[in-house]
């Protein structure tokens, strides 16, 4: 009868645990952050601001440029940039960490089990083994049990879910900054490749300009000036060229490492640059809230932020532990599974803090603390994503303009040297009127590529700046965060540790 009393006081105990049981500390609302109806850039700059029905970016969003090259050196970013690698083994261990705090809410059982043969002294009074020597065969179990009264575990497991979620986020951003870079840098080497096409091509006319004096001092119509003035324009045009190589050999060895290659085993055969810069489609700035991972991220740790101080305040309420032990002992192997042999103890216990000079209070003043820091950081972010947007809408719209004047000024640059050069042929001027045009021109040229080179630039940074066709309802749920089985990978390529079986 006694132990049905027993029993019953433990379940009753139970239940009203469940029942009282609330969670402390303040619920999540997302901050406020400031946004605009429009980007002040778009405006006067011909641009159409996308509507919800407008095409969006991809995920793959490269592809937009036709390149074949590059839409196969990207696939290789997610599945070997060590980066990435690094990035996504922190969300698997964020996502384990949310097992760890999941498994607070239910009883910790250990058992175990032993045998022990002793002495007991002559000499000891009062004792019946004095003297004897005993077995002790003993195996036994212990459960103990500290229901979420006051949210605490809660708390920690909502925390440790945004947690995860950030990190989903970083390792998103990691890969789409990696992607970006890659893109940057093959159109950067491909404006390489094209300037240093265009100094060949200069080359080969210098030849036949350092030929045509050599010809005309030979005629006598020329001066020895004129073969050393073309001589030198050759041969620097011809150092400007070899240079380039620096330049080249160093993006294509950052590409190398960009794809998980090390430098020595990759190259790229030369191919002009011959995309044009596309312009993504933009959309209201309220949506960059929910296309920009960094963002995304900077939200989800502040409702981790948020949880601690549930978790700081659940601190100042006592907490209830329910324990039972219950195993078989005996002296007596062979009596060591009977039922008299077992033993069992159960009950509660209530414990809390009574005084503990400010330490709580410090506790949830600095969770306090730091859940302002991080609204203060979420929102930071979001500002600097907009200036990102529009800085980079800004540089779209001004290398357009500047690309036009420039196409004009190679194309009166090379009208002019075609002018000079045929006064030359007639004697009308010296040599170095032609050098002069000649650098003019090749000046021109070299500037048109290199604001070719900027807008692919700016381009891509824009792309990236919108999150790269991104968006928050990728974020892992809570099921693919409690269930790793079903768990999407927070980068675009499988991981080798959770690919489930297709």
């Amino acid at each position: 009868m006694r132990r049905i009393r027993l029993r019953s006081t433990v379940f009753l105990l139970a239940g009203a645990s469940l029942v009282a049981a609330c969670t402390v500390g303040p619920d999540y609302k997302r901050p406020a952050a400031a946004t605009a109806a429009t980007y002040k850039e778009l405006e006067g700059s011909g641009w159409k601001n996308a509507q919800p029905a407008d095409t969006q970016i991809r995920s793959a969003w490269w592809e937009v440029y036709d390149d074949s090259a590059l839409n196969a050196l990207e696939q290789q970013v997610a599945s070997a940039n060590q980066n990435v690698q690094a990035a996504q083994a922190r969300f698997r261990a964020a996502r384990a960490q949310v097992a760890q705090f999941r498994s607070q809410f239910f009883p910790v059982v250990t058992a175990s089990g032993g045998y022990s043969r002793a002495r007991s002294s002559e000499n000891v009074k009062f004792k019946s083994s004095a003297g004897k020597t005993l077995d002790d065969w003993v195996v036994g179990a212990d459960a103990t049990w500290e229901p979420d009264l006051w949210g605490r575990v809660s708390r920690s497991v909502e925390g440790a879910k945004a947690s995860a979620q950030a990190s989903a986020a970083d390792a998103q951003s990691a890969l789409l900054s990696m992607q970006a870079e890659l893109a940057t840098d093959y159109f950067e080497l491909r404006g390489i490749d094209r300037e240093r096409q265009l100094l060949d091509d200069t080359i080969s006319a210098y030849k036949e300009a350092v030929e045509l004096t050599q010809n005309r001092y030979k005629g006598g119509i020329a001066t020895d000036a004129d073969v050393a003035q073309a001589q030198t324009q050759l041969r620097t045009t011809q150092a400007q060229s070899i240079d380039l190589g620096v330049q080249r050999a160093q993006l294509e060895h950052a590409i190398a490492i960009l794809i998980g290659q090390t430098p020595s085993t990759f190259s790229l055969p030369v191919a002009p640059l011959v995309a044009v810069p596309v312009i993504a489609p933009v959309g209201v700035p309220s949506a960059l809230l929910e296309r920009r991972p960094d963002i995304a991220a900077a939200e989800r740790h502040v409702v981790d932020l948020n949880a601690q101080i549930g978790v700081a305040t659940a601190a100042y309420f006592p907490n209830l532990i329910l324990s039972v032990t219950g195993g078989l002992e005996a002296t007596n192997f062979s009596q060591w599974l009977l039922a008299p042999s077992r033993f069992w103890s159960l009950g509660p216990t209530l414990a809390g803090t009574l005084l503990d000079f400010g330490a709580r209070a410090a506790q949830k003043a600095q969770a306090q603390a730091d859940y302002d820091e991080g609204v203060a950081q979420y929102r930071q972010t979001v500002l600097t994503a907009f200036g990102q947007v529009e800085d980079n809408i800004a540089a779209l719209r001004v290398l357009e303009q500047e690309a036009q004047a420039q196409d004009d000024a190679v194309a009166a640059a090379q009208r002019s040297l075609a002018i000079v050069t045929n006064r030359y042929k007639n004697g009308a001027i010296t040599y170095l009127d032609v050098v002069v045009a000649q650098t003019t021109a090749l000046t021109n040229e070299r500037n048109a590529v290199s604001i070719a080179r900027r807008r692919m630039a700016a381009s891509v940074a824009l792309v990236k700046a919108l999150g790269g066709g991104w968006d928050a309802s990728a974020l892992p749920t809570d099921e693919q965060l409690t269930h790793p089985d079903a768990a999407r990978q927070p980068a675009s390529a499988p991981d080798a540790h959770d690919a489930a079986p297709s």
